[in-house]
């Protein structure tokens, strides 16, 4: 094995990963400008990335399909070849898991404050290098440990003082842990499959089937199910092709060349961004606290990644 090779794409998916967080991180953007509710624009996310994606896989399956014999019979594989019938259990698993994040993070958001919902959702790192540890053999370095504390007290100092502990707010601060784990096994199950699978596959089965499970939940909340005209469609459009073909479709794609603890941290520059954007686009405030919040991420990503590099 070449160890330039591996370092050079090594390097390529942590600038993917990076190119990934700040599409997610303009997703509470989109969700903040919509027509509808949160639950409703959390399923058009996914039910108007399905078009694209499904014309890619059209155009990729023609052009395949040039290229082989007509007389030769193959299982239906991913890009990397291995038949997709032996994991669907993983790949409902993770659309499931996805779904689960979205809809317990909603939820949350109603029964805590927005900054307690966002903060605990982003422990999600923790719970990705716990389970790694625990169960997969994974080890980490100190140095990587170090990153991912400053990463996470970053997350927190964003926040500001806008983080409240209440015992009226226990239910929903434990429905913010929920949608952590629910997230990290998202995260670990889509490294699982990008072993075998190419991005597209994953991702696509991942939406279809977190559309699939959104869709009940967002036809019986109370919230607008529909934008009022064809502007407010433009919002949603542009969580579905930014924020989840570009943002989620790029994590994806890294998670085959990066481990997935330091690929969790990384994705903490996601506040970062939206806090920037909130501050651009909607005049929030941006104090001391938080731009040494942003800093302590940033820091922290480094010291993670420093510690992973391919040696």
């Amino acid at each position: 094995m070449d160890p330039g090779g591996a370092e050079r794409r090594a390097s390529l998916a942590f600038l993917a990963l990076l190119t990934g967080a700040v599409g997610i991180g303009f997703a509470p953007i989109f969700v903040r400008v919509a027509e509808v509710g949160p639950l409703a624009s959390a399923f058009w996310r996914m039910a108007l990335a399905l078009p694209p994606l499904i014309f890619w896989r059209a155009l990729q399956t023609a052009r395949a399909r040039r290229h082989e014999s007509r007389s030769e019979r193959r299982p239906v594989c991913s890009r990397q070849g291995s038949p997709i019938r032996g994991d669907l259990v993983l790949l409902v698993g993770c659309g499931l898991f996805f779904a689960a994040d979205l809809g317990l993070w909603h939820w949350s958001i109603r029964l805590t404050t927005v900054a307690n919902a966002t903060l605990l959702a982003n422990l999600n790192p923790v719970f990705v290098a716990l389970v790694g540890f625990l169960f997969l053999g994974h080890r980490f370095r100190p140095l990587f440990l170090l990153g991912m504390a400053s990463a996470l007290a970053g997350a927190a100092a964003l926040m500001g003082a806008s983080l409240e502990v209440s015992p009226e707010r226990l239910l929903g601060d434990a429905l913010g842990i929920a949608t952590a784990v629910m997230y990290a096994g998202y995260f670990l199950t889509t490294a699982r499959l990008r072993s075998r699978h190419d991005t597209w596959t994953v991702l696509s089965f991942s939406i279809l089937v977190t559309a699939l499970a959104l869709w009940p939940l967002a036809l019986a909340s109370p919230e607008p199910m529909l934008p009022r005209d064809l502007v407010g469609w433009w919002p949603l459009i542009g969580l579905a092709l930014v924020s989840q073909i570009g943002g989620q479709g790029l994590i994806v794609h890294a998670l085959a060349h990066l481990p997935p603890a330091f690929s969790a941290v990384s994705l903490l520059l996601q506040p970062v961004v939206a806090a920037l954007a909130a501050w651009a686009l909607f005049g929030e405030a941006l104090g001391p606290l938080e731009g040494f919040g942003a800093l302590l991420v940033l820091g922290g990503i480094v010291l993670a990644r420093i510690a992973t590099r391919v040696r």
